[in-house]
C-alpha cells in the first residue's frame, strides 16, 4: 500500500471515530431503543459502520448518505491534519446518520449537536441559570426548528424562572413562532400550554382599563415625584417588575387565575387621596407638571405635598392625589369631571389621609371635634366617602398616636366625630350615597363652610349620587336650588326641607292590612270614584324648581283653626292647637307666633296643611317584572266575579283591565289614608306660600278613608312655595 493510501485510511478511520465520539456523547438524550450509527465509507469497506449504541460494528456500510453538509466537512477538515491538505478529501459518504427503532435516518449533525446542547443545559437548569438555559434553547430551535427538546428546554425556562426580563420576552416571539408553525405532534401539544404574548397582555390591559375607570385622571408617583396622566401611569406599571412577572405567569399558565391578575392590578394601581384645609399659596397643576416634586424647595404648602407623598409612598403606595394640583383648574370640562367624580374617587381610593394642621403632635383627645377641618363643606364627602381613614397631626404623625390601619374602626376618634357630626359612628361607616336620608344629609351639611359660596352646593353632588354642571358665578342660592330641584324630582318625603328636626319613623301598612282596607272600600267606593281619583294624581306633574320658587305636588287640607296652647316646660317655642277640613285635630310646636284664629274668628290669611305627593303611592312598574308582581297580587272580591258562566258572558279585555285598575286605586286610597309628614304653610301677600318651619314632624292623618276616594273633595293642586 502507497504512503498516500496508506495516509488517506488513517485519516477516514480517525474521521469515523470522531463521529463515533461525537455520538456516543449523546446517546444518553435518546429514548430507550434509539440508536446512533457513525457511518461507514462505501469507498472502503474496511470502515464498517459503528453502532455506538451497543458499541459494535454493524458489518455494512452506510447506504442512505446525506448531501452537502459543509458544517462536518469543516469540523472534519479541522480535525484531520491533511498531508498535503489537498490529498485531505472527504468523501460525501462520510456524514453523520441517526436511526431509530424504525431504522428511518433521518436526523442530521444538527440533531446530535442539538441533543449535545440539551444535555449541557441540565446542569444550568439545576442552577437555575435562567438566562444561559434560555440562550441554549434558542440555539437548539435555530438549530432544528422541528426538534422538541429546544422546545421542551425553553418550556422548563419560562416555568422556572420567576421574572420577565427583555431576553426572555425576545425569545417568546421566536418560540411562539416555531410553536405555530411546527408539524410535530409533541411541540403542537406543548404549544398548548403557552398563551401567547399579545392575548397575556390583552387580558391585563381589560382589568387595567377596569381598575381606572374610577380613579384620577392625574396621579402623583410617590417614588419618582412626578406627575403623571393616564398613559403615562399605564406605562410605569408595563415597566414594573410587577407586570414583568404577571405576563410570565399568564403566557405560561392559560388556566391562570384571573382573581390574580385583577389583584395584581389593583395593587398595583392602589392610591390614596388627601383631605385638608387649604391653606395659602397652596402649589397648583402648573407648579409641579414635568417636574419632581420632591426636588422642589420645601417650604410652605410644598412641604405639605411632598410629605404627603412620602406619607404614602412609605406606606406601601404607589400613587397620591391632592385636589390643589392634580387638577387644571383653568380647564373647565376637566375641573367639571373632577368635581362630579371626587366622590366616586374617595369612595375607591384604598387610603385617605385627613391632614389635622391645626392638631399639634401633643393633642390630647377632643382636638378633632375641636378642628378647623370638622367645619369645612368639602371635608364632609371626603370623609364620608371612602373606606379606610387616617389622621395625621401637624407633623404628618397618627392622631392619638392610633397606628392602627383604619381610624374609621378607632373606638375613640369615632367617638370624636359623632360629637362633630351629630351622626352615630355606624351611620358614618355604612354611609352609601343617594337619596336615602335626604334629611340626614342636608343636616350634615347645614352647618359647614366654603370658600367659594357655590362650593355648599357642589360638595353636596356626591353625597346625593347626583352630577350637575359646575356654574361657578350663579351663586349659592341657585346652586342649593338646582340641588334641592334634582333632589325633589328623584324622591320627595315629605321632611327633606326639615332637616333641623329629629326625624320620625312613620308607621308601616303591610299588606295584609292593605288587603283588608281594600276590600271594606270595594263596598263603599265605586269604580268611576277610584278610577278618576288615580287619574287626576297620576297626571300631576313632577316638582320643579323656577325663579327661586319651589313648585310643588300636593294634597292640601285648609286649616280652620289655630289656637296657641300653653306649656311652660317650653322656653323659646310655642304649641299650637290646629284644625283642619278632612283631618283629625293635631299639636304643632315652632318658634314662629303664629295668628290664631277659628271658624268663629276668621282670618284673611290662608294657612294649609298639605301632604306633598309622591307618585310611588300610585305603584306603577319600574321594572318588567313588576307586571308579573301585580299579576301576583292577592284577589279582592269584585263585580267581576258576579258573572254568570252558563250564559257565556265572560269579561272582555277592556273589563279586566278596568278590574287590575280598580284594584290599583283602592290600593292607593288605602295608602291616603295613612298617616303622613305634612308641612303647614301660610299664603303670602303674591299669593305664594312660606313653610313655616317647626320642631318637630308634623305627623297628620284623615278622619275617614273613604272621604279620600272623591276627587271633587280633595284639595289636589301645585303650590309655589318660597
Amino acid at each position: 500500500m502507497s504512503a498516500t493510501s496508506f495516509y488517506n485510511l488513517a485519516a477516514r478511520k480517525r474521521v469515523a471515530m470522531l463521529k463515533s465520539h461525537i455520538l456516543s456523547l449523546t446517546r444518553q438524550m435518546l429514548d430507550r431503543g434509539s440508536r446512533f450509527l457513525s457511518a461507514g465509507d462505501t469507498e472502503h469497506p474496511l470502515i464498517p459502520e459503528c453502532d455506538t449504541f451497543t458499541r459494535k460494528e454493524v458489518g455494512h456500510v452506510l447506504v442512505h448518505p446525506l448531501k452537502s453538509f459543509s458544517t462536518l466537512r469543516h469540523l472534519i477538515s479541522c480535525f484531520v491534519a491533511a498531508k498535503p491538505p489537498s490529498q485531505a478529501q472527504v468523501s460525501k459518504s462520510m456524514i453523520l446518520a441517526i436511526t431509530t427503532k424504525s431504522t428511518q435516518p433521518s436526523w442530521t449533525l444538527a440533531s446530535a449537536c442539538s441533543t449535545a446542547i440539551a444535555n449541557c443545559s441540565r446542569p444550568r437548569l439545576d442552577k437555575m441559570s435562567w438566562d444561559d438555559v434560555l440562550l441554549d434553547a434558542q440555539k437548539l430551535i435555530e438549530l432544528e426548528p422541528s426538534l422538541y427538546a429546544g422546545c421542551q428546554l425553553n418550556h422548563a425556562v419560562l416555568h422556572g424562572a420567576q421574572y420577565y426580563s427583555q431576553t426572555i420576552e425576545a425569545a417568546q416571539i421566536t418560540v411562539f413562532a416555531k410553536f405555530d408553525s411546527a408539524h410535530d405532534t409533541h411541540i403542537r401539544k406543548l404549544r398548548e400550554k403557552y398563551i401567547s404574548p399579545s392575548k397575556a397582555e390583552s387580558d391585563i390591559q381589560k382589568f387595567i382599563d377596569s381598575q381606572l375607570y374610577s380613579a384620577p385622571f392625574r396621579l402623583l408617583n410617590t417614588t419618582t415625584g412626578c406627575l403623571c396622566d393616564r398613559g403615562s401611569q399605564i406605562s410605569a406599571f408595563k415597566t414594573s417588575s410587577e407586570y414583568n412577572d404577571l405576563l410570565s405567569s399568564i403566557m405560561t399558565h392559560p388556566d391562570f387565575p384571573v382573581g390574580t391578575i385583577a389583584d395584581t392590578v389593583a395593587t398595583y394601581f392602589r392610591y390614596v387621596m388627601l383631605s385638608h384645609r387649604w391653606g395659602e399659596n397652596e402649589p397648583l397643576l402648573h407648579d409641579i407638571q414635568d417636574k419632581v416634586v420632591y426636588k422642589l424647595k420645601e417650604e410652605g404648602a410644598l412641604m405639605k405635598l411632598q410629605s404627603f407623598c412620602k406619607v404614602a409612598r412609605d406606606a406601601g403606595y404607589h400613587w397620591a392625589w391632592v385636589d390643589t394640583c392634580c387638577i387644571d383648574q383653568n380647564n373647565h370640562v376637566e375641573l367639571q369631571k373632577s368635581l362630579n367624580s371626587a366622590f366616586v374617587w374617595y369612595h375607591h381610593s384604598a387610603l385617605t389621609i385627613v391632614y389635622l394642621s391645626d392638631v399639634p403632635p401633643s393633642a390630647k383627645s377632643g382636638a378633632l371635634v375641636k378642628s378647623e377641618w370638622n367645619t369645612r363643606g368639602w371635608t364632609v364627602p371626603e370623609f364620608l366617602a371612602p373606606k379606610t381613614i387616617r389622621f395625621c397631626q401637624q407633623d404628618w404623625t397618627p392622631y392619638l398616636g392610633d397606628h392602627s390601619p383604619n381610624h374609621k374602626e378607632s373606638i375613640e376618634i369615632m367617638h370624636e366625630m359623632e360629637d362633630a357630626t351629630c351622626m352615630d359612628a355606624r351611620a358614618l361607616n355604612t354611609f352609601q350615597s343617594g337619596m336615602r336620608d335626604a334629611r340626614v344629609k342636608l343636616q350634615l351639611a347645614s352647618t359647614r363652610v366654603t370658600t367659594v359660596p357655590e362650593d355648599i352646593a357642589y360638595s353636596l353632588f356626591g353625597i346625593f349620587g347626583i352630577q350637575l354642571p359646575i356654574l361657578y358665578g350663579e351663586n349659592a342660592q341657585n346652586a342649593l336650588g338646582r340641588l334641592l330641584q334634582e333632589i325633589v324630582a328623584r324622591c320627595l318625603p315629605a321632611n327633606i326641607f326639615s332637616y333641623a328636626a329629629p326625624p320620625c319613623t312613620l308607621p308601616y301598612l303591610s299588606e295584609d292590612e292593605i288587603q283588608t282596607r281594600v276590600s271594606s272600600l270595594q263596598h263603599t267606593v265605586t269604580v268611576d270614584k277610584a278610577l278618576k281619583l288615580y287619574t287626576l294624581l297620576e297626571n300631576i306633574n313632577a316638582p320643579r324648581f323656577t325663579n327661586c320658587r319651589l313648585r310643588l305636588p300636593c294634597i292640601s287640607f285648609r286649616v280652620t283653626e289655630v289656637r296657641w296652647r300653653p306649656c311652660p316646660a317650653q322656653e323659646t317655642s310655642l304649641t299650637y292647637a290646629v284644625k283642619a277640613d278632612g283631618l283629625d285635630d293635631l299639636l304643632i310646636t315652632t318658634e314662629e307666633r303664629l295668628v290664631q284664629f277659628s271658624r268663629l274668628r276668621p282670618t284673611r290669611q290662608t294657612f294649609l296643611l298639605v301632604r306633598p305627593w309622591d307618585r310611588r303611592l300610585l305603584e306603577l312598574p319600574d321594572f318588567p317584572e313588576h307586571a308579573e308582581h301585580l299579576r301576583n297580587l292577592p284577589q279582592y272580591e269584585s263585580p267581576l266575579d258576579d258573572f254568570d258562566e252558563s250564559t257565556g258572558d265572560l269579561p272582555g279585555e277592556e273589563e279586566l283591565a278596568d278590574s287590575e285598575s280598580y284594584l290599583r286605586a283602592l290600593r292607593l286610597i288605602a295608602r291616603l289614608g295613612q298617616p303622613f309628614s305634612a308641612f303647614l304653610l301660610a299664603q303670602q301677600r303674591g299669593g305664594e306660600y312660606k313653610r313655616i318651619a317647626c320642631d318637630y314632624d308634623v305627623i297628620a292623618q284623615v278622619k275617614e278613608v273613604k272621604d279620600m276616594a272623591s276627587a271633587y273633595s280633595m284639595d289636589i293642586r301645585t303650590l309655589e312655595i318660597l
